[in-house]
């Protein structure tokens, strides 16, 4: 989830399997290697936590009517792409052509690469073999074309990793090991170990010193995977280095800046943004870094920083909680845009226990959702006021629905992340697939001309997990990346 730009490559923002062996049919992969985390039961126990919203709750479809529907439509996606766009990073849905990600006529198949556990956990294993197969004869890590390390690590490494995890083919971890050393001098150039921003895949050549938070920190889960797959340390060791640097870096409040210069280590923007980007997943990978790897440094700086936010940044002024942007230092009040990025922060603070807050903070952008079909990128919380009146196909909402509903089993969350579904589909849905919003709050809504890759890793997967109770993931263990991607959690076998 947090990708920030989601569009291209312009600065920033949700199962283990052994590489030696295989798991056993049936089990979720590599529970052996990673604590319980904080998600309880398959069906866990409702809160009482209702938050309200202004529209009447109408009855839902059946849950298995539901899971169908959110299937369909991410299949018209998927056939929308691959129709027009085959093997390039993104389909432009409208005029059935194709858009380049990283790189002008450098071409990953980052479409291919995003969908990989999604088509596994839809039990759609046909286009699953297709897009292996098209990744190991033509997805070329070597390219020369300087790529943006944060997006091609929560995207293209954690793509490749849980296509792995969900197949087994062991092309894609040597092809995900190969992509990942040619993103390590980004991190081991650095004179701080803070990532610099750009690296040439084929010269190693780095540039981009000015990088936001969320890139130094957002990349622990998939670099500590792939160490824990291949017994290879440098990946988990550049992330950890990273994220002490950035760590020793805090306020005396304990809140952190806007973005750190990789070659002096100093905050060039020492305003404390949280949880909008370009911050966002430094904190969300705090959490999902101890959950998933179970490093109690990654989870006390976690609550140490969480703690910070809730007590210098929350703003309950308005009957609902947000989150205003302060100086690091004092503290401050600095400004009151929210971005629907920070969203899945609903999500992220219920997963690390503060469940009333998460649910609180879920109410707000659910009052937002209330006032539009689909939720503009930004708003001033102050008023509800649309700032930023484009819709880039965000998943944050519905991450955030999963992520509250598997912690409490309110239906709430399912009827919520039904009414985001269908706002969707009744407004950015074409012939071609789906479409991102040039303005939501026209009539009829102003459509632009893209679907981004991660639509296929995010949206429609965290919804389809709601309603589906899918065979083929370990509801009580699972544990997603920012972008979507099942890091652990994937059941083989079935």
């Amino acid at each position: 989830m947090r990708p920030h730009t989601h569009t291209g490559p312009a600065p920033t923002r949700r199962t283990l399997l052994g590489a030696a062996g295989a798991a056993v049919a049936g089990t979720a992969i590599g529970a052996a290697l990673t604590p319980a985390t904080a998600f309880a039961a398959t069906a866990p126990a409702a809160t009482g936590i209702r938050p309200s919203t202004s529209r009447p709750a109408e009855p839902l479809p059946s849950d298995a009517a539901v899971a169908s529907q959110v299937r369909d439509e991410f299949l018209h996606g998927w056939h929308g792409y691959t129709a027009k766009a085959w093997g390039y990073d993104q389909v432009c849905p409208v005029s059935g052509t194709h858009n380049d990600f990283f790189a002008p006529g450098k071409t990953f198949g980052l479409s291919i690469v995003e969908a990989l556990d999604t088509l596994y956990v839809m039990g759609e294993d046909a286009e699953l073999a297709r897009g292996c197969e098209w990744i190991e004869a033509h997805f070329d890590p070597t390219q020369d074309a300087d790529v943006h390390v944060f997006e091609a690590i929560i995207r293209m490494v954690g793509g490749l990793l849980a296509g792995y995890l969900a197949t087994g083919r062991p092309k894609l971890l040597s092809l995900c090991r190969e992509l990942t050393d040619r993103l390590l001098p980004a991190f081991t150039a650095s004179p701080t170990g803070i990532p610099y921003t750009y690296v040439n895949l084929s010269t190693g050549a780095v540039s981009g010193s000015s990088v936001p938070l969320a890139e130094v920190g957002t990349n622990i889960m998939e670099f500590g995977l792939l160490s824990k797959l291949t017994g290879d340390s440098r990946y988990h060791d550049a992330s950890m280095r990273a994220y002490q640097v950035a760590m020793g870096k805090r306020s005396s409040l304990d809140l952190m800046g806007t973005t750190l210069d990789a070659e002096t280590g100093r905050w060039t923007d020492p305003s404390s943004v949280a949880p909008n980007p370009p911050v966002d997943s430094f904190y969300e990978y705090l959490w999902g870094g101890y959950a998933l790897l179970g490093d109690r440094r990654l989870l006390d700086w976690y609550r140490l920083l969480t703690g910070a936010i809730l007590r210098h940044q929350a703003d309950r002024s308005t009957g609902t909680l947000w989150f205003r942007q302060v100086d690091a230092t004092t503290g401050e009040a600095t400004g009151t845009a929210q971005s629907e990025l920070a969203a899945f922060y609903a999500g992220l603070l219920g997963k690390g226990g503060d469940t009333a807050d998460g649910a609180a903070y879920y109410r707000s952008w659910s009052a937002v959702l209330d006032q539009h079909p689909v939720l503009p990128e930004g708003i001033d919380y102050t008023t509800l006021a649309v700032t930023d009146k484009g819709n880039q196909l965000r998943p944050e909402y519905a991450n955030s629905s999963f992520d509250l509903w598997r912690i409490t089993g309110d239906a709430y969350y399912k009827r919520t992340a039904y009414q985001y579904f269908t706002g969707m589909r009744d407004n950015l849905k074409v012939a071609g697939g789906y479409t991102i919003a040039n303005d939501v709050t026209a009539s009829p809504m102003a459509l632009g001309d893209l679907t981004p890759a991660y639509w296929f890793a995010e949206n429609l997967k965290y919804v389809y997990l709601t309603f589906a109770r899918s065979p083929r993931f370990d509801y009580r263990a699972g544990l997603l990346s920012t972008e979507g991607k099942v890091l652990r959690g994937l059941v083989r076998g079935r």
